[in-house]
């Protein structure tokens, strides 16, 4: 009862209820008490196991021991004092040694502030004002990267986004063709691009494409920019341009770069990052790109960040996720098999989806998953959730360093559980 009291008296005093608005659950939300490794407890005693790991910020796991001790210590220390301090650095030349594309990393408060930066950093050096980016990726909130984000739609998905703004913002298919087809507008001085193509379900991105992609902004001439804040030390600890070798100018990072705590990054070429410095004066200011932001790099993330690094770096983190991973596709697309349900389990490193229907991958995007019936989406996640099983929006799932076979095992039972009553109840076929 207490979840369901708590809602209450958060829909009076919150908007919705809530602070995100995917955390919004009918008939009331589910208020987490504490979490450890892969496992949480909410308000009222309920164990899940965590498939939504801090919107995929939680790598290693819920409360690592390291990450905690840090923080412990730094905040005996100094919280917050709107100082440059030590930490901050070691935690840039750690960005810097993983990530192919860094040789210089300036920290924000956010992921969504990331991907502002970067898009001001992309104008200034090319001196154009208008950006080109792929239909249905994600790259937060704000103003200048929500045209688009919603599959099957060159709008913006919110009120608010003055015209002018929309104007300067262009959308193509996640295909080279289409990139390349868009970058005929002289106007476009940059690109960015989700690394993985894998927001809320869809396919994610062959890495011929995203090398296409590359190419094609590579011989525009722009300003390319990879969005890394899902794949940033998840497809391994130099992100998805590491493991793959393909390189933007620009990389945003935010979630696991924090070691889980609330934070950002941008790191990129010297000489775009280098417009952020105090001393680099263009048509009369300086700096040329002005940043601020109070917490940036606070003392606070830092030391988490710091003592999350070494243990991102070495690959085992990454190698236990993926493996936990591929172990829940596998038991869901046999369970649904063994069923009879027409459904696929599908995704990349850590990351696993499921759609319900019939099809191939080929066919398969952001307008699908989107596009699968509310009762549907609803069931399935009420339907593991009641089962102590949490799972992130729409049908996706991810796993971390702390999953391990027993726990993926046991969400397999509740998998196959809650099929049985999604065809009980006439939701599948």
């Amino acid at each position: 009862m207490k979840n369901q009291n708590l809602s209450t008296r958060a829909r009076a005093a919150l908007p919705g209820g809530v602070s995100h608005e995917l955390r919004y659950r009918d008939p009331y939300s589910v208020f987490t008490d504490r979490a450890s490794g892969a496992e949480k407890w909410d308000v009222d005693g309920r164990r899940y196991i965590d498939f939504k790991m801090g919107s995929a910020s939680q790598m290693l796991g819920h409360c690592h021991p390291a990450i905690v001790e840090a923080i412990q210590k730094q905040a005996e220390r100094s919280i917050f004092s709107a100082d440059c301090h030590a930490a901050e650095v070691e935690w840039a030349e750690w960005v810097n040694r993983l990530y192919p594309s860094a040789e210089r990393t300036r920290f924000t408060a956010s992921g969504t502030e990331a991907t502002m930066l970067a898009l001001r950093l992309g104008r200034a050096h090319s001196g154009k004002d208008h950006v080109l980016r792929v239909e249905a990726h994600f790259h937060g909130w704000h103003d200048h990267a929500l045209k688009g984000a919603k599959p099957g739609s060159d709008q913006a998905p919110s009120l608010g986004i003055p015209g002018a703004i929309n104007d300067l913002i262009h959308i193509c298919a996640a295909s080279p063709r289409a990139m390349e087809s868009a970058l005929q507008d002289e106007r476009i001085g940059t690109v960015i691009i989700e690394a993985s193509g894998a927001n809320y379900g869809s396919v994610p991105m062959a890495t011929e494409t995203l090398r296409a992609l590359h190419d094609v902004a590579r011989a525009a001439g722009v300003v390319l920019i990879f969005d890394e804040i899902i794949t940033g030390f998840r497809w391994s600890p130099g992100g998805r341009q590491a493991r793959d070798g393909i390189l933007p100018d620009l990389t945003t990072l935010a979630k696991i770069v924090t070691g889980g705590l609330p934070g950002g990054a941008i790191c990129g070429r010297a000489d775009i990052m280098e417009l952020l410095n105090n001393t680099t004066e263009r048509n009369g200011i300086a700096p040329a790109v002005s940043h601020k932001g109070t917490f940036n790099g606070s003392p606070l993330v830092a030391a988490g960040a710091c003592a999350a690094m070494p243990l991102l770096a070495s690959g085992e983190a990454q190698r236990q996720a993926d493996a936990m991973a591929a172990r829940m596709r596998g038991g869901m697309n046999t369970a649904m098999a063994e069923q009879g349900v027409a459904g696929i389990a599908y995704g990349e490193s850590s990351i696993f989806h499921v759609y319900f229907g019939r099809g191939s991958l080929d066919g398969l995007g952001p307008a699908e998953i989107r596009g699968l019936p509310k009762p549907t989406v609803k069931a399935y996640r009420d339907g593991m959730l009641s089962r102590g099983v949490d799972m992130m929006a729409y049908t996706s799932g991810l796993t971390s360093a702390a999953h391990t076979p027993d726990l993926i095992d046991e969400a397999l039972i509740a998998f196959g559980a809650t099929l049985s009553d999604m065809i009980r109840d006439g939701v599948l076929e």
